[in-house]
């Protein structure tokens, strides 16, 4: 029977053995979770057991170290969850390597060729979270432009400025066929910026702000150069220096205008009233919103200005946020998501199985996925630029070698006595 037991023990330290050379084989594995070997006694309802055997084998999914790698396609997830694939052959896998690459045809894939999966875009090009993951793709079409419908714009008039005072000039055309429709703008204070015409075209607007009155500054707008009245407006502040009020259609029988909302002033300008451009854009109209503008002692300033138009644009690489969404990035600027990467957890995950290449499968044991975006509820974030490095300690598989050595050093032992004893029975006489 001492055989048996030893032998059996001999078998045990040879897997314990396998597992931790398995495990110091992919220290420097990606994602690579080790696993630990246990024992259990053999006892046959007698006083001496009949030995050991493994009783199971499990894995340690402790979080690795997140490093960096300055590539952008490197994905770690700090935190809980697993990478959703599907394999070449529409298996789903899960992996906590994220090292990407992207095929000419835009699949986001890992080096065995499975595709991540997520959460794809609506029809209004929104990604849409909550559905079935699927395989995301990043499509290379160009971003077509788009006019500019609003524009805001904080500024300081200088309340120290007086009406007729230290004017400053310059000139338009009322009509830019005609060179002689020269009209003269008077100004206390100008800003401009550009805006966008519906093929993208840059156009440049200059808004002239003069004193009239204490609290009163009339506006005149010029875009390339051509300047309408119907786009006058007028700006009154309260005696805190605070805007309190905008005034349009300035053409009125007393002058003053119709008083509007800070943020529904409409400038619109015709396309073919301005410079030719070849091909012919609509008709250009945007909002001018000036809430948060005053009128205090200072130097007259602009403190903020945005406008949500743009020129078409070609797409020059992606980006992954924190929450997953692989944002395509443009020429112009833009940027627009391609999708969401989702993330999976188990209830059990030691009860997954490894599949190889850095992969699992789900099982009964690991019990049904739970899919959810990166940053909610149990989920990590995916982390852009790094990888998880394999969460093996080498210091204590070494010493763990060390062990299982000794022990099945022991169980050897254990056999060459019993070998002597029984020799010893055969030489009796």
């Amino acid at each position: 029977m001492s055989f048996s037991q030893a032998l059996s023990g001999l078998n045990a330290q040879k897997d314990k053995l396998g597992a931790i050379g398995n495990n110091i084989s992919n220290s420097q594995t990606v994602g690579f979770k080790g696993s630990n070997v246990q024992f259990a006694d053999v006892f046959a309802n007698s006083r001496i057991g009949l030995g050991t055997q493994v009783s199971s084998v499990l894995q340690n999914f402790n979080e690795g170290n997140v490093e960096s790698t300055n590539r952008n396609l490197d994905l770690a997830v700090s935190g809980q969850g697993f990478f959703r694939y599907q394999g070449e052959g529409g298996e789903v896998l899960y992996s906590r390597n994220g090292q990407l690459s992207m095929t000419a045809e835009g699949d986001l894939i890992n080096a065995q060729g499975a595709q991540i999966m997520g959460y794809g875009l609506n029809a209004a090009g929104e990604v849409q979270a909550g559905g079935q993951p699927e395989p995301l793709n990043v499509s290379a079409e160009e971003l077509a432009a788009s006019a500019t419908t609003d524009a805001s714009m904080t500024l300081n008039l200088d309340s120290r400025e007086q009406p007729g005072d230290e004017l400053s000039s310059s000139t338009a055309l009322t009509d830019m066929a005609d060179p002689t429709s020269e009209e003269t703008i008077d100004y206390h204070y100008s800003n401009n910026f550009s805006v966008y015409d519906s093929l993208g075209n840059a156009r440049n607007v200059t808004v002239y702000y003069e004193k009239v009155d204490a609290n009163r500054w009339n506006a005149k707008v010029t875009m390339d150069g051509h300047y309408d009245d119907a786009n006058d407006f007028s700006v009154e502040f309260n005696s805190n220096g605070s805007i309190d009020q905008v005034y349009d259609d300035l053409d009125g029988a007393d002058g003053t205008g119709t008083p509007i909302a800070v943020e529904d002033l409409t400038i619109d300008v015709a396309s073919d009233d301005s410079t030719p451009l070849g091909g012919e854009p609509n008709a250009l109209g945007f909002t001018l919103n000036l809430a948060g503008s005053s009128q205090f002692g200072n130097t007259s300033n602009t403190g903020d200005l945005n406008q949500n138009g743009y020129t078409s644009g070609t797409m020059v690489g992606i980006s992954i946020e924190d929450d997953g969404t692989i944002m395509r990035n443009y020429s112009n600027e833009e940027s627009r998501p391609a999708g969401q990467i989702a993330l999976v957890n188990f209830r059990n995950e030691e009860g997954l199985v490894p599949a190889g290449d850095n992969a699992w499968t789900a099982s009964a044991e690991s019990g049904p996925e739970l899919v959810g975006e990166p940053g909610t509820g149990v989920f990590g974030n995916v982390v852009s630029g790094a990888v998880e490095t394999s969460n093996v300690d080498m210091a204590r598989e070494l010493v763990d070698m060390i062990v299982a050595q000794r022990a099945y050093q022991a169980n050897s032992q254990t056999i060459q006595t019993q070998d002597e004893l029984l020799q010893t029975a055969i030489n009796l006489r």
